[in-house]
């Protein structure tokens, strides 16, 4: 009895364990496949991560001139969240449309590549960059998608 207990301790010990220690997975929807896709719940999602990139970058610029430690502080949380919405978006793209909804037999998959990977890039310049310039092209990049999700009435 004292052997099963403590295999089972051990076993506890390695789960709760590898699931502290090892990086999380990633939030995609599932690549079973289980065929149930919202294209444009996520399009949403990456237009609402935009928004807050957007409102992260004129609270950083508001907040440049200002030394305090509060200042500093809320500085340094606007970055923060810049970058999480950024990486969400290319993890969307990443994860979900260059995985499950872009085909290589599709007629104009090079061209749906191009406008994917513009997003990518458009997210890894909102991370790099502070400037409301930088955020326009990411909306501008995004907007592209919409011909490829368009909203579904039910």
């Amino acid at each position: 009895m004292n052997k099963i207990y403590r295999g089972v301790v051990l076993g506890l010990s390695i789960l709760i364990s590898a699931n502290v220690f090892m990086p999380q997975a990633l939030q995609a929807h599932c690549q079973v496949p289980c065929g149930i896709y919202d294209d444009y719940a996520r399009l949403l999602s990456m237009v609402e991560d935009a928004q807050t990139i957007e409102k992260a970058v004129q609270s950083m610029i508001n907040l440049s001139e200002k030394k305090d430690l509060q200042s500093q502080n809320q500085m340094v949380r606007w970055v923060v969240n810049k970058e999480d919405h950024a990486q969400k978006i290319i993890s969307t793209i990443s994860d979900y449309y260059l995985t499950q909804r872009v085909k290589p037999d599709q007629k104009d998959y090079t061209q749906r590549l191009k406008h994917h990977h513009a997003v990518i890039l458009a997210a890894m310049k909102a991370k790099q960059q502070s400037n409301l310039k930088t955020v326009k092209a990411l909306n501008k990049s995004i907007k592209a998608l919409e011909a490829y999700y368009p909203e579904h009435k039910h």
